[in-house]
């Protein structure tokens, strides 16, 4: 359609690394308008961990809709509502024994951000927060500030205040736990690092390139914000609500944060909806101090409460999960060492999965020739060096690895082109020397 180019702003991203019309979805597959089916390992960035239109969702949403259920409702009391609260407690909260109480934020990710960050900054008084090289917490101004990618910081137009960063597990080698260094500029007082409101990090950093952290380092960072009083978020945005193979994804640490941010696959059908999960010691809000228009869809509490009461009663979903989790890993595994060469490399957790190749050129023609073969794939990373892996977490079998299938050949297809181009380097330079 020509109205996209007529009038469509330059910013799209996604429209340019898929160029097609969609207009139907089903399960693990997209449809454009001209009829072709494309397997989605793209998943609305994480948002759609049940897959499109999940027809157990569907038929709940419809029948609310047509009894004419509450759509919008600010922050007021709706059965809707308390039937979510009431099941996300019963289901997700108590049997992980998170004593926590439940904000409703604007219905985004970054909204969630922005919450917390207010509330540990309002709780100690403090304003620095301690943030995470790679780490993506958001693109509006607070969350911005603890995002390390220079492409989205540079957009904002004025100084990000408020932010230190310092090096996330595996960032200065295998040999080095970053923690140490974390708790020796707290313990300074010239360090030159204020004392911080908090720490905020993601288990899994799946903007800045399928960096997944260890349990024993996050285990470390979690005494290093007790032992100086500083409060630990946790941005659970992306990788939780089941993405690692638990419900959040820093239950195998055996850690309960002080704050957790939630958005993306929580309303399990695609639809806008963020929440902040806090100790209730913490809860200093006074009336509307926070607020937003859309902090009340109903439609995304219907969902979100049959998402919660199909997949998460029990641990049979969990266990799936693992189960393709450890299959992704196998198959990439085998991929890199038939390929590798010194220019790939396995990345991530559970169904959180990547491939890093040597440079960003490499990934990008690598997703580009998946999706001439009818799979849909994204790159993360600062270079956007990463083929990035978030099919929905219900896919079969069947697709999981045909999808990945489809990733090898595309693999095999740019290794044999760089073969017959002179200047191999282009694709493959030589590695650095080890100093």
């Amino acid at each position: 359609m020509k109205i996209f180019e007529e009038i469509e702003s330059e910013v799209q991203s996604y429209a340019r690394a898929f160029p097609r019309v969609f207009n139907r979805a089903q399960g693990e597959f997209l449809y454009d308008e001209d009829g072709n089916e494309y397997l989605d390992f793209l998943a609305g960035a994480g948002t759609l961990n049940y897959g499109h239109n999940n027809p157990l969702f569907k038929e709940k949403l419809l029948e609310y809709i047509n009894n004419d259920g509450i759509t919008h409702g600010l922050d007021l009391h709706t059965r809707a509502k308390g039937e979510f609260m009431q099941t996300f407690n019963e289901k997700i909260l108590k049997p992980r024994q998170l004593d926590y109480v439940m904000q409703f934020t604007g219905p985004t990710g970054t909204n969630a951000v922005e919450a917390a960050l207010k509330l540990a900054r309002n709780i100690t008084g403090r304003e620095n927060v301690i943030s995470f090289t790679n780490g993506f917490h958001g693109v509006s101004l607070g969350s911005l500030a603890t995002t390390g990618n220079s492409h989205h910081r540079g957009a904002a137009g004025v100084s990000l205040n408020g932010s230190s960063r310092m090096p996330y597990d595996g960032y200065l080698g295998d040999d080095i736990d970053t923690t140490v260094y974390l708790d020796k500029v707290l313990t300074d007082s010239s360090s030159g690092i204020d004392k911080p409101a908090a720490v905020i990090v993601e288990t899994v950093q799946g903007e800045g390139g399928i960096n997944a952290c260890s349990f024993d380092w996050l285990r470390a960072l979690d005494a290093v914000c007790k032992k100086h009083e500083v409060l630990l978020i946790i941005d659970d945005i992306q990788a939780g609500c089941g993405r690692t193979g638990t419900y959040f994804s820093f239950e195998a640490a055996g850690i309960k944060p002080d704050i957790v941010t939630l958005s993306k696959s929580l309303s399990g059908y695609g639809l806008p909806f963020a929440v902040v999960l806090f100790r209730p010691e913490l809860d200093l809000w006074k009336p509307g101090e926070h607020n937003g228009t859309f902090r009340g869809n109903n439609l995304a509490f219907i969902t979100a409460r049959a998402a919660i009461d199909h997949y998460w009663s029990d641990d049979s979903f969990a266990s799936e999960i693992q189960r393709k989790g450890d299959f992704i890993a196998q198959r990439l595994e085998e991929i890199v060492e038939k390929y590798g060469e010194g220019n790939f490399t396995p990345r991530g957790r559970g169904m959180f999965r990547g491939i890093s190749c040597v440079n960003g050129e490499l990934a990008g023609n690598i997703t580009r020739a998946a999706f001439r073969n009818g799979l849909m794939i994204e790159t993360s990373g600062a270079d956007d060096h990463v083929v990035k892996f978030l099919c929905p977490l219900t896919i079969s079998d069947e697709n999981l690895a045909r999808g990945i299938g489809i990733v090898e050949a595309a693999i095999k297809e740019v290794c044999q082109q760089a073969d017959t181009i002179p200047e191999r380097k282009a694709y493959f330079p030589p590695l650095p020397l080890a100093v």
